[in-house]
C-alpha cells in the first residue's frame, strides 16, 4: 500500500512517485516564506507566478516563478 505524501495527495495513484516528489518539492519552496531583499525579513509572500509581496514593507516586486531567486 502506497503513502499518500503532503499535498501530491490529491494525485491519487496517477503519475508517478518520481513526479510527485518533484511537485512537492517545488510546493514546498514556492509556499515557504522568502526574505525581503529590501527590509531583509522572512515575511514575503508569493501573490501569483513571478510576483511577491513584503508583509513587512509592503513593497511588491518580481522574482522567480516559485522562489524569489537563487
Amino acid at each position: 500500500m502506497a503513502r499518500k505524501i503532503g499535498s501530491v495527495a490529491r494525485f491519487g495513484a496517477r503519475y508517478g512517485k518520481r513526479t510527485k516528489a518533484k511537485v512537492l518539492a517545488v510546493e514546498r519552496l514556492q509556499k515557504a516564506p522568502q526574505t525581503c531583499p529590501y527590509c531583509s525579513r522572512a515575511v514575503v509572500k508569493r501573490v501569483a507566478a513571478g510576483i511577491y509581496e513584503c508583509k513587512k514593507c509592503e513593497s511588491k516586486f518580481t522574482g522567480r516563478a516559485y522562489t524569489i531567486g537563487v
